[in-house]
């Protein structure tokens, strides 16, 4: 098969042999409606999801729904939070987000972007992982693995997360956004570490304008 010559093909190629190598990649973050996973995301930041996990079926018991959770006490909430991190900040975003929630859009989780990054604590990566796993919308998760595979497969250039989502989003088709950014984070944790790349492991090494096999490191002149 002919290797990609462009960004868009190396893109699609990429989503191609990833879905093979990963084809049950999943969300890790446990969450039964798109609430559930609203507030996980928030508090996933600065944590990692298999904490956020030990955090969340206490705290979902408490507030199943948005109305509880507006109407929480923080000092409660920061308790059961306390363990992920920055809970004090946390406990505010999750607050805010209920109440907005609640107050502008009757306690359901919007579906288009702008509406989500409008909430208290939702950026655009937080954003597009609701809409691509609990609200089966296009959404394209641009966090550290997502950025850094991007740039080293040669997809794309852009160093700020916001850009490279808008170029990704228009190489690949809309279905695949979601899966493709799952796979990338699942590859950059098992494969395409930060410090210590491994290339030879790589199903993805032959298209790779990084790969640190002597076999495609540029000859000297």
């Amino acid at each position: 098969m002919a290797k990609p010559r462009t960004p868009k093909g190396r893109a699609r190629e990429v989503a191609r042999r990833l879905a093979e190598v990963y084809p049950d990649a999943h969300c890790e973050l446990d969450h039964a409606n798109p609430y559930e996973l609203l507030v996980a995301t928030i508090l996933s930041a600065q944590s990692t999801d298999a904490n956020v996990n030990k955090v969340t079926p206490a705290l979902f018991a408490r507030y199943p729904a948005p109305e509880d959770l507006a109407h929480a006490d923080p000092a409660e909430v920061e308790q059961l939070v306390f363990t992920t991190g920055f809970y004090k900040a946390k406990t505010r975003s999750l607050l805010g987000m209920a109440n907005r929630l609640v107050e502008e859009y009757g306690g359901v989780v919007p579906g288009p972007i702008e509406d989500l990054v409008s909430l208290p604590g939702v950026g655009r990566k937080t954003a597009n992982v609701v809409r691509s796993v609990a609200l089966g919308l296009p959404g394209f998760a641009v966090d550290t693995h997502v950025q850094r595979l991007t740039q080293r497969l040669g997809i794309t250039t852009e160093t700020d997360p916001v850009a490279i989502e808008r170029e990704v989003n228009a190489m690949v088709p809309p279905a695949d956004l979601g899966p493709l950014g799952l796979r990338l984070i699942l590859h950059g944790r098992r494969v395409c570490t930060a410090r210590k790349p491994k290339c030879a492991e790589c199903s993805l090494e032959d298209i790779c304008p990084a790969s640190l096999l002597p076999t495609r490191r540029p000859k000297q002149a």
